[in-house]
């Protein structure tokens, strides 16, 4: 342990003062407040635990340092995606709160994430509402009425 000692003798007291320096370094220099790699990436995903993930899993014997900041750049967007429109199918039935019902209407009326999540079911999600044109009733606007319902169809395509 680096201690320093130093004894002062007057006349008829003796005191011994014993000061210990402070482990944060080789040279005692203050150690610098260590900055995550999320943080340096600007994401709010945890870069080091998808890292871990990716090693533990053993997907491949090699890891490049920018695979997980990419992934978690990714996955950060498509939350983020998810939860504008889940938030403005939430506003748009006047709720505060997002429920399941909300990412499942919002999921599927975006095409792109419709594609993506196509074989995903989301628990207690429900169904889009879709009542087929031949369900309705017919109009009662005549012939011109017949004709654009029997071109909608898609019984007649």
């Amino acid at each position: 342990m680096d201690e320093e000692t130093t004894t002062t003798v007057t006349a008829a007291t003796t005191t011994t003062t014993t000061t210990v320096k402070p482990a944060s370094g080789r040279d005692g220099r203050q150690r610098k407040k260590s900055i995550s790699k999320s943080a340096k990436a600007g994401l709010q995903f945890p870069v080091g635990r998808i890292a871990r993930y990716m090693k533990n899993g053993r997907y491949s014997k090699r890891l490049g340092t920018g695979a997980p900041i990419y992934l978690a750049a990714v996955l950060e967007y498509l939350a983020a995606e998810v939860l504008e429109l889940a938030g403005n199918a939430a506003r748009d039935n006047k709720k505060n709160r997002i429920n399941p019902r909300h990412v499942l209407l919002a999921v599927r009326n975006d095409d792109e994430l419709a594609k993506l999540l196509q074989g995903v079911t989301i628990a207690s999600g429900g169904v889009l509402p879709n009542i087929n044109p031949v369900l309705l009733p017919k109009k009662a606007g005549g012939a011109a009425g017949d004709k654009s319902a029997a071109t909608k169809s898609p019984a007649h395509n």
